[in-house]
């Protein structure tokens, strides 16, 4: 049986990687008797992945994970099995890594690395850290300027040297509200695209440098795509996917 954990991660813990959150994890895991399966072998080890690594420094509202279980926990008073599984998780845990809640997954559903397909994140400027000539009631004229362009092609480092990507066609969402920018963009293993890369270019495009250290980014979900009911495709949070309770086939068969 598979299990989605949605977890958020804020305050000092933010400044530790992405290896680290998983021994964390992995450790919370065994320390709240969770019944979770290990794999076989000379060195077994917990059935587990993570939808896509947060980076260093970065806080986040909705990341996930994914277990395999043996069984699940019996439900406290006033819980189900699953929000009994949250609870004993935060028993355990420390602040800063938070279990937000835990769903049964079909047997159909992939994995969290797999199924990431985009995130959305709030960003703020820093106290003080503003770009000179920037102003808050010229955002969306800027915002809109920038996304009308036809291609948006920025110098991006990656495994292979540094190369040009064109950062349009994954940009979904960016807009203004009141303190801070509000985005949904690309965030599969093919097209991730961080935010800090894309505000400097819509900044650039103003005319304005975005000093180091500026921006402070909490990730707020994380997406894949499904179909509508229309026949098109639209983004689902991974957090929506799946049951708080074991459900039958049919069951599972009938849900939208």
């Amino acid at each position: 049986m598979k299990v989605r954990i949605k977890f958020r991660k804020y305050g000092p813990v933010r400044f530790i990687g992405h290896l680290d959150v998983m021994r964390y994890f992995q450790k919370a895991v065994r320390r709240a008797g969770i019944d979770v399966v290990y794999t076989a072998g000379y060195s077994p080890h917990q059935i587990m992945t993570f939808a896509a690594p947060l980076g260093v420094g970065l806080a986040s509202e909705g990341e996930y994970m994914d277990i395999q279980v043996n069984s699940l926990p019996e439900a406290e008073e006033g819980l189900t099995s699953c929000g009994t599984m949250v609870k004993r998780l935060n028993d355990v845990g420390v602040r800063g890594l938070d279990a937000v809640s835990a769903r049964i997954l079909p047997e159909n559903a992939g994995n969290a690395m797999a199924s990431v397909t985009a995130a959305s994140y709030t960003v703020r400027f820093r106290e003080g850290r503003r770009p000179k000539g920037w102003d808050d009631a010229a955002a969306d004229r800027l915002i809109e300027s920038f996304l009308a362009q036809a291609e948006i092609p920025v110098e991006k480092q990656t495994k292979n040297g540094v190369r040009t990507v064109d950062l349009r066609p994954g940009i979904y969402e960016l807009s203004w509200r009141l303190d801070g920018f509000f985005l949904l963009a690309d965030a599969s293993s093919g097209g991730n695209i961080k935010p800090v890369l894309l505000l400097e270019a819509l900044l650039s495009h103003g005319g304005m440098t975005l000093e180091e250290n500026a921006l402070f980014v909490t990730r707020q979900d994380v997406y894949t795509r499904a179909a509508s009911g229309n026949g098109t495709e639209t983004f689902v949070s991974l957090g929506e996917i799946g049951f708080e309770e074991p459900v039958t086939q049919a069951e599972q068969e009938r849900k939208p």
